[in-house]
């Protein structure tokens, strides 16, 4: 059976950085699923591992249905199991909810929550034993964030639904990590969010982390088994903080 991976998201930042590792695992396929297609075909020229790209916008319900249907037609009859799938596609919004447009916040939830959750879905009856689910969530995801509001309530979603998830196919050998970086450097994520940022809320990011890093080390927490990962220093206090203060005081001291 050929060993194949699924990466949303795939055309920057995380995705690509995941891409990139997971060139060196001996997979037959890398699907890479994102919106932008000529990233991600000049991404899949820099890779040995033969790609599919997917030029897909996972926002959409028709989109999703699509993506079933193909995840069916291929992975039957190519006889194509998923060894990895990891749900990197995501955006934020920095600033007070009400200040951001509705609908950027809608098309927020419905990435950050109802995509990853769908995809997840559509590809677990083609994982197996062996097979490993990386959501990437974020140290957002342990508290509420006035400013990020609408962003880290999506995350708690995802990392709630990773944690469920994660006992529910421990039968089937399939392992489910949410990984919970703090701000990450080097990817376009804060140059998006802060479009909508009007009062200077987020101006600096001490403690920031990098794309490798996070790979790196979320990969190998993934294959050990790890449910929740704190890839980074400033997130791994945070989720210390956060399971012993509480979260109105720890909201109160963010804004």
């Amino acid at each position: 059976m050929k060993q194949i991976a699924v990466i949303t998201g795939a055309s920057s930042g995380l995705g690509a950085g995941y891409a990139h590792f997971l060139d060196d695992e001996g997979l037959s396929e890398i699907w890479l699923v994102a919106r932008r297609k000529d990233r991600m075909e000049k991404l899949a020229k820099n890779l040995k591992t033969p790609c599919r790209c997917l030029s897909l916008d996972l926002a959409s319900q028709t989109v999703l249905d699509n993506l079933q249907g193909i995840l069916k037609e291929k992975c039957l009859a190519e006889d194509k199991k998923i060894a990895y799938l990891v749900n990197a596609a995501g955006f934020g919004c920095i600033g007070l909810s009400r200040e951001c447009p509705r609908e950027r916040l809608q098309q927020m939830v419905d990435l950050n929550c109802r995509a990853a959750m769908a995809v997840t879905e559509m590809c677990i009856p083609y994982m197996g034993n062996g097979s490993h689910i990386l959501q990437i969530a974020s140290c957002s995801a342990f508290q509420p964030i006035p400013n990020l509001a609408v962003y880290a309530a999506s995350k708690a979603f995802l990392l709630s639904y990773s944690r469920s998830i994660s006992v529910e196919l421990q039968e089937l050998g399939i392992t489910v990590t949410a990984v919970c970086p703090f701000w990450i450097k080097d990817t376009e994520f804060l140059t998006k969010a802060r479009e909508t940022d009007k009062h200077n809320a987020y101006f600096d990011m001490p403690g920031a982390t990098t794309v490798d890093r996070v790979v790196r080390k979320s990969m190998a927490a993934a294959k050990g088994g790890t449910v929740v990962f704190t890839p980074d220093p400033v997130s791994f206090m945070h989720r210390i903080l956060a399971s012993l203060l509480p979260h109105w005081l720890l909201s109160r001291i963010c804004k």
